[in-house]
């Protein structure tokens, strides 16, 4: 008899990153690296599922109520069912006929909806015995688009068209799997550049990145456009011409201010401009990545479904694709921003910088290499250093490259000790916060 599951937990955790100025970019000075888990237990004692969706602090509650809201959804329902018909069951909670008037298919439900989906992927692929990655590279073509809700994409990527895409990826889809296993999968570092940090530590964090094989370092701009300008200095200084810099604006430019300001940054040869302008705004990235080229336009981490991605790829707005497993729809909305990326033949470099995000996305692009895409040009995945002890299985990385997770599951269990102490309002460290 198949697992059945009992009960959803949710719980507000927060880590009090602000204080170092860890996370802090033109937009959002002062975050609080924060997550909303949802813990899912099932009537086998020892298989249980874990997702979480990612804020920056206050609201986080919020997150917390609408993972609630989704219990009548999932409690009650067998596995067997649920893996059966993966389409079906993503698309009987993004279509709640009342939670999705909040959205629809956006905002702090969809961001709760990731959480859920999540944890129910990870009972599948824990009770598989597979990491996520290899649950999902183990599917047959037929499965994965039966996973993905086609609809409102379909006039860009019919199903049947996602279905040719794969099964001319099957071949050499085991020797791509050795070859990770063997060499890892490359990403870039984005704890060396926040835009909170002085001089010394830009400098400090910029040698021991160089010194531990890294070769691609981001940077945060969009503050003063002199010390924009310093700070790109600096670090291409740090890191030498053969390195890559990347820039990342968090949206807080306009389009004209966007394409001003990468002219003088552009003596520092960057190889792409991140969220040069509000994420919402397909047009006004196409007019930037015209202006800007040839420095490549890297947008999506707050891409709220699968049909922004749509237009910012039909629109060529975007020369890098970039992805959040808690901001779209967990995995199989993420399959659906895979599948349209390969189709129209833009590399997808996920978002990761916050808890629990790179935990989520390895199995990401592990996944797209393996199944989907087919290749590894111009595709990397971020990496920001803070919070990773707080989780059960925390990701590993060895020289610039992440190492292929190999525990069942998604990796995005909290360790029950971190969930205690960092619990808001009432964990210790919030509680001796409060009386300071």
């Amino acid at each position: 008899m198949a697992p059945r599951i009992t009960s959803l937990v949710s719980r507000d955790v927060r880590f009090p990153t602000s204080d170092f100025a860890h996370g802090s970019d033109a937009m959002n000075p002062d975050p609080d690296y924060s997550a909303a888990t949802a813990h899912l237990a099932t009537d086998d004692p020892q298989l249980t599922g874990h997702g979480m969706t990612f804020t920056i602090g206050r609201g986080n509650e919020i997150c917390v109520a609408a993972i609630r809201a989704f219990e009548r959804h999932v409690v009650g329902r067998d596995l067997d069912g649920i893996e059966a018909d993966l389409g079906a069951f993503w698309r009987s909670l993004a279509g709640d006929s009342q939670l999705r008037w909040l959205g629809p298919e956006k905002g702090v439900v969809h961001l709760a909806l990731a959480a859920v989906v999540n944890a129910v992927w990870d009972l599948l692929a824990r009770r598989a015995g597979k990491p996520l990655w290899k649950y999902l590279a183990d599917l047959s073509p037929a499965e994965i688009v039966r996973a993905v809700d086609f609809r409102h994409i379909s006039d860009a990527l019919p199903p049947g068209a996602a279905l040719e895409l794969l099964e001319k990826r099957s071949d050499g889809r085991a020797g791509r799997e050795a070859e990770l296993l063997r060499d890892g999968y490359p990403a870039y570092v984005t704890s060396a550049g926040w835009i909170g940090y002085d001089e010394p530590t830009i400098r400090s964090r910029c040698r021991e990145a160089v010194a531990a094989g890294w070769t691609h370092f981001k940077l945060k701009v969009g503050g003063d456009p002199v010390s924009d300008l310093e700070r790109c200095r600096i670090v291409r200084e740090e890191i030498g011409p053969d390195r890559r810099l990347m820039v990342d604006a968090n949206q807080v430019w306009d389009v004209d201010q966007a394409i001003e300001a990468m002219k003088p940054l552009a003596a520092y040869d960057p190889w792409w401009i991140e969220e040069p302008t509000s994420p919402d705004d397909v047009l006004g990235h196409a007019r930037i990545a015209e202006a800007v080229r040839p420095i490549g336009v890297a947008t999506g981490e707050h891409c709220q479904n699968r049909v922004m991605v749509k237009q910012l790829l039909q629109a060529r707005a975007v020369d890098f694709l970039q992805i959040d497993g808690c901001r779209l729809g967990g995995v199989n909305e993420v399959l659906a921003a895979l599948l349209l990326a390969a189709h129209f033949e833009v590399p997808v470099c996920p978002h990761a910088g916050g808890v629990g995000l790179c935990e989520h996305v390895q199995h990401f692009s592990v996944f797209d290499y393996i199944a989907v895409s087919g290749s590894l040009e111009n595709r990397i995945i971020e990496y920001a250093d803070h919070l990773h002890e707080h989780f059960v299985e925390p990701v590993e990385m060895q020289g610039g490259r992440y190492r292929l997770p190999r525990a069942p599951g998604f990796g995005v269990e909290f360790r029950p000790e971190s969930l205690e102490r960092f619990a808001f309002p009432d964990g210790p460290i919030w509680r001796d916060r409060a009386r300071t």
